[in-house]
C-alpha cells in the first residue's frame, strides 16, 4: 500500500519482491501496527519523501539474507526497531539507540517499511522474538509490542514511578495511553485515566485506571488535586502534549513530582519557575525506547504478564479505512492490519 503524496489516500500496489544487500535481511509481513505516528506521515504533518510505503510495527518471518549478515537466519520470526541506528557508536554500544547521531531516520519513514508482503531493512534492524511467542495465532498483538507496549515500559523508568506513587495518564484511552495504565497498574502506582472521549472510560478502567477524569467536566489540575487531598500527583505522563495538557499536568504535581512529555501534538507550554524551584519538580522529555526495552516487553507478554490491546485488526487492503478511525481518534488501544 504505496502512499504517493501527503494527505491522498492509499494505493494498492504491485512493486518487485526486495532482494537484501551485503548486511540486509527481507522478512515476510503477517502483521502491521497503524497507530498515530505513520498517520501523521499520512496525513502531511510529518515530512517525508514520497512515493513512501509506511508502517514500522511488524511481525514478520525472515526469508532470505544478504553477504556479511550475522546472528539472523531464514525462518527466523522477528519484529523491527523503529530507529535505523548504526548499530556500532558509543550510543548503540549504551543501548542508547534513540539517540544514535549517524542513523537514517525512522522505518516507514525514511525508508519504505511494512504495509506490504515484503521488508527489506538492515539486519540489525530487526529483532528476534522470543521462542515464546506464538507470532503466527498473535500477529497483530505481537506487531504494536515495539511501540505500544515498549514505549510505557520506558517511560515507567524514566520517571521512576514507584509503588504507591499516584499517577495521571493523559490520553489515556489511546494506544500508548491504554498500555501506559497497564504498566502504572503493575508498578503498583494509583493509576488516574485523564481521557476526553468518554466511550473509552469503561476501557480505561479495564486497563487498570483507578480513576477516570474528563477535561470536558472541570479544570483537570483541580480535579487531580481534589483526588490526591491536595497533595498533587506524583507523575503525570502525557501521550498528548498540547499546551493545555502539559500546562494541566504540570499545575497537578505535587511534591518532587515529575512530567513526562512524549508524542502527541509537542506544543510549547508555559510554566512557572518557581513552583518548580518550591516542589524540587522535573520535566521530563522521553524519545522511543532502546532494544533492551523490547526484549522485555517480549518476554512481558510472552509469560502472559501483559497482553497488548488491539481493538482493530482489518486486513491490508482496509488500510484507508484503518487510519480514517485513527485521525478521529476513534480507537481503543491500538490497530493493526493484517497482511501475510
Amino acid at each position: 500500500m504505496v502512499l504517493e503524496a501527503a494527505g491522498s489516500a492509499f494505493v494498492m500496489t504491485e512493486r518487485p519482491d526486495p532482494v537484501p544487500g551485503p548486511g540486509e535481511a527481507v522478512a515476510r509481513v503477517l502483521a502491521c501496527g497503524a497507530g498515530l505516528t505513520i498517520q501523521h506521515v499520512k496525513a502531511g504533518r510529518k515530512a517525508v519523501r514520497f512515493p513512501r510505503v509506511i508502517g514500522h510495527e511488524i511481525t514478520g518471518e525472515i526469508v532470505a539474507v544478504g553477504r556479511d549478515v550475522a546472528g539472523l537466519s531464514v525462518g527466523d520470526a522477528v519484529t523491527a526497531y523503529y530507529y535505523l541506528n548504526c548499530g556500532r557508536c558509543a550510543w548503540c554500544r549504551d543501548e542508547l539507540e534513540p539517540l544514535c547521531p549517524h542513523g537514517g531516520g525512522n522505518v516507514g519513514v525514511d525508508c519504505d517499511g511494512g504495509y506490504a508482503e515484503y521488508v527489506r531493512l538492515p539486519a540489525h534492524i530487526f529483532v528476534r522474538l522470543p521462542p515464546g511467542l506464538d507470532h503466527r495465532a498473535r500477529p497483530a498483538e505481537i506487531a504494536v509490542v515495539t511501540d505500544a507496549v515498549a514505549t510505557p515500559y520506558k517511560v515507567l523508568r524514566r520517571a521512576r514511578v514507584k509503588s504507591g506513587e499516584t499517577v495521571a495518564v493523559f490520553g489515556a484511552g489511546g494506544g500508548l495511553g491504554i498500555h501506559q495504565l497497564m504498566m502504572a497498574r503493575r508498578a503498583g502506582a494509583r493509576v488516574v485515566a485523564v481521557e476526553i472521549a468518554a466511550d473509552k472510560a469503561e476501557a480505561c478502567r479495564r486497563a487498570g485506571a483507578d480513576e477516570i477524569v474528563n477535561p470536558r467536566d472541570g479544570d483537570v489540575a483541580e480535579v487531580l488535586r481534589e483526588l490526591t487531598k491536595g497533595q498533587g500527583v506524583d507523575v503525570a505522563i502525557d501521550y498528548v502534549s498540547a499546551t493545555a495538557t502539559l500546562e494541566a499536568g504540570v499545575r497537578a504535581l505535587g511534591p518532587r513530582g515529575r512530567l513526562v512529555t512524549l508524542g502527541g501534538a509537542g506544543q510549547p507550554f508555559g510554566v512557572s519557575s518557581l513552583a518548580l524551584l518550591a516542589g524540587e519538580q522535573e520535566i521530563l522529555g522521553s524519545r522511543y525506547v532502546t532494544r533492551r526495552d523490547i526484549h522485555a516487553c517480549l518476554d512481558l507478554v510472552a509469560r502472559g504478564e501483559i497482553r497488548p490491546l488491539v481493538s482493530v485488526v482489518r486486513p491490508l487492503d482496509e488500510a484507508e479505512t484503518v487510519h480514517d478511525l485513527v485521525e478521529r481518534g476513534a480507537v481503543t488501544g491500538r490497530a493493526a492490519l493484517l497482511v501475510g
